[in-house]
């Protein structure tokens, strides 16, 4: 049995949770930030918030102490939106111990200083760190749907011990020690799938998707490889895995953004829509670029989708800028 704390009860924090505690082999804390949000959820063990639908078992603890939490706990399971995890970092440092691991299952880039989250956290404390990536959509893990994952660690000791713990009959486990391009695969894949969503939006056709789709990754895994990542990490489940589920799937949060943009609708309207949930897409595409710029990588879909985003260009004018750039070798 391990001690496992979730810190962020979003959709994907809940999800989780309810994945680790179908085990029945875990003690398991679920963390909110907001006080009123865990009082709801003891009340009616239920997250009516971010996923309703699906019941809190009763021997899930739900706390609004993250000091405690982290304390009484060896694994440290970060899910809140990748703007918060250097602030989580930094609040629980001053408890973390040599033997706690660290997981982040934030799929995000720092937005001024580029930083994936193994860097960020690292900034707040040295501890054992691992990261979760792969496509997995919160209510397919909630319901217990087959879904596989990776997750990458440069500590073995520690991947193996993660790979035990989180792995269930509807939930496979994949370890490796690419934490880079575990961490940029979740992270960029996002930007894509604004941009398919754009594409969607736009009733552009399947054979705009599937090149949108494959062009993204191409220059995902130029900015990834350049990073220090594996291009084999790209192609597997952190990469082409969560790429097609996010620019394809209905429940894509980054997705719905952008075929809201390409029908029409104004950024700050549709995020209000978002009822409080995050599309991380919007937020990395800025760091994308400068971390593309700091490393002189080309990434063309992710400018155009920067443009549409914060500049106010047209999507069609985006899609049309794509189509007429100076012919290639693929």
């Amino acid at each position: 049995m391990s001690r496992i704390a979730i810190l962020g009860a979003g959709a994907w924090g809940t999800a989780l949770a309810l994945s680790l505690a179908r085990q029945k082999k875990h003690e398991l804390t679920l963390w909110a930030h907001t006080p009123l949000h865990v009082d709801a959820m003891v009340a009616t063990r239920e997250n009516k918030q971010f996923l309703p639908g699906y019941t809190l078992p009763e021997d899930l603890r739900i706390s609004k102490d993250l000091l405690q939490t982290a304390q009484e706990h060896d694994i440290l399971l970060c899910v809140t939106p990748s703007e918060f995890v250097g602030d989580t970092a930094c609040s629980i440092a001053p408890v973390l111990r040599e033997d706690h691991i660290f997981v982040s299952a934030s799929k995000g880039l720092e937005n001024e200083t580029f930083r994936r989250m193994s860097e960020v956290v690292a900034a707040a404390s040295p501890v054992r760190f691992a990261t979760l990536g792969g496509p997995s959509f919160a209510k397919e893990v909630a319901a217990a749907l087959p879904t596989a994952i990776v997750l990458a660690s440069k500590d073995a000791e520690a991947a193996q011990q993660l790979q035990r713990d989180f792995s269930s009959d509807s939930l496979r486990v994949y370890v490796n020690d690419d934490v880079t391009g575990v961490e940029l695969g979740g992270a960029l894949k996002n930007v894509i799938a604004l941009a398919a969503g754009v594409v969607a939006g736009l009733e552009l056709g399947h054979n705009a998707a599937a090149a949108l789709i494959t062009r993204g990754m191409a220059e995902m895994t130029r900015l990834a490889v350049a990073s220090g990542a594996r291009p084999e990490t790209m192609a597997g489940l952190a990469g082409y895995g969560d790429l097609v589920l996010t620019c394809t799937g209905s429940l894509s949060r980054n997705r719905t953004v952008g075929v809201e943009l390409g029908r029409g609708r104004k950024l700050p309207d549709i995020i209000a829509g978002l009822n409080g949930k995050v599309a991380e897409g919007v937020r990395c595409t800025r760091a994308a670029l400068g971390l593309a710029a700091k490393l002189n990588i080309e990434m063309p879909i992710t400018q155009q989708m920067y443009a549409v985003l914060h500049e106010d260009r047209p999507p069609l004018d985006a899609i049309r800028m794509l189509m007429t750039r100076p012919g290639r070798s693929e």
